[in-house]
């Protein structure tokens, strides 16, 4: 873990039920990632958190890969979320092949990387995330404009899902792992 020691300690060690979940995030990014220390105490909530996140990212889903990871990304954002920020910015890296849009989604209104359709499901993704929730009318044709409903509704459970992930991460504290480093700027 980084300097600061989150106010709730992690777990020092990961229940045994958590294994499968444990070697996955071993396998994809060397080492077991900061909130299974933190959700181990659960073991069968958290299993059904990441059946959950898994079931969102399977390759059949809706919504596009590159779409799910910008959205994730903005969510984590929006609830200053430092490990959701880096694990997410990583995934919208991976997706798009490059640190433009991770270094940009902060600033998403203001950037010309963004289709019209992402600029819809990032104002609704702000909007749901705001506390209380407000969707607009303008905000709700926009996405009927882009998005069918079975869409609409996927990406309302994709940013529900980021909310509860990050909501419960920044509560606790935890902090980035440094799996993307986002600040780097892109290659001259």
């Amino acid at each position: 873990m980084k300097n600061q020691q989150p106010w709730v300690p992690p777990l020092s060690q990961i229940p045994s039920s958590l294994t499968p979940i444990v070697m996955m995030q071993k396998k994809h990014y060397g080492d077991a990632l900061y909130p299974t220390r933190w959700w181990g105490r659960m073991p069968r909530l958290f299993w059904l958190v990441a059946l959950f996140v898994g079931w969102l990212e399977r390759k059949k889903a809706r919504l596009a890969p590159e779409l799910r990871a910008l959205l994730m990304t903005r969510v984590s954002q929006q609830c200053h979320c430092a490990f959701c920020i880096d694990a997410n910015s990583l995934r919208l890296a991976e997706r798009t092949g490059t640190l433009e849009k991770v270094q940009a989604v902060a600033h998403w209104q203001g950037s010309l990387l963004f289709s019209d359709a992402e600029r819809a499901a990032l104002a609704y993704a702000d909007a749901m995330t705001a506390t209380p929730p407000v969707i607009t009318h303008e905000q709700k044709d926009a996405m009927k404009r882009f998005y069918n409903d079975e869409q609409i509704c996927e990406m309302t459970a994709l940013v529900a899902f980021q909310n509860l992930s990050a909501r419960f991460n920044a509560a606790l504290d935890i902090p980035s792992q440094g799996l993307c480093d986002s600040q780097r700027k892109p290659d001259a």
